[in-house]
């Protein structure tokens, strides 16, 4: 048995406008991964904020997603290695289920979403963070690889894929500042791989993480 019980893991967030390529960087990083956009609300919840001017739900408004369970869901990985997520379909805007998920004893994880600038705050208080990254790629490059995954993907209908990229490409830039505002650094795919791998020196990262469908 060791002398001495393992340290509490941390986290690195990893945020960005959608289409950025943060889920592609996560997966890279070989760290564990847990995907805070699975913590948006069901599209049935009264709270949702709406588009101004339009029916259309905004989906990148930080008020459609769960921040609470968010960061609920990270302290539970820091502290003990496993926590229990949602399951969530971006096609029908709805949690379908839960899964574990298990880091094991690993000390370093990555979470990555849209809105995980907005917890910087939360995890600096509580001890958890270890970086905070604001994934950029230019608005032109971002709104194309954004519409080929969100179209391939079948997330949303056409007409409001092209809206949404419309408008995120005109606010790409307001987005990043706000994102770097509340704490995350910026950085393209080199530099935030580069940090990533600097924030594990010395620290064995172990496996990918596991997860079990509930």
């Amino acid at each position: 048995m060791s002398p001495h019980p393992p340290s509490p893991a941390r986290v690195v967030l990893l945020c960005g406008p959608s289409g950025s390529g943060k889920s592609l960087v996560a997966a890279r990083s070989g760290l564990p991964v847990l995907r805070l956009d699975d913590f948006y609300k069901d599209g049935d919840d009264p709270t949702l904020p709406l588009v101004p001017g339009s029916a259309d739900i905004d989906w990148d408004a930080p008020g459609s997603w769960d921040q609470d369970a968010a960061v609920a869901a990270v302290a539970e990985l820091c502290a003990h290695g496993r926590t229990t997520v949602p399951v969530y379909d971006l096609s029908l805007s709805a949690r379908t289920g839960t899964e574990e998920l298990s880091i094991g004893r690993t000390p370093l994880f990555v979470a990555e979403g849209v809105f995980a600038a907005e917890i910087v705050a939360r995890c600096r208080e509580l001890g958890l963070l270890a970086e905070a990254l604001c994934l950029t790629r230019g608005p032109v490059k971002t709104f194309r690889r954004r519409f080929l995954r969100d179209l391939r993907e079948g997330r949303k209908s056409v007409p409001f894929l092209l809206r949404r990229g419309w408008r995120l490409m005109r606010a790409e830039r307001s987005i990043v500042a706000r994102q770097t505002g509340l704490g995350a650094r910026p950085c393209d795919r080199d530099e935030a791989l580069s940090r990533m791998a600097a924030a594990a020196v010395g620290r064995s990262t172990g496996p990918a993480a596991t997860r079990t469908v509930a």
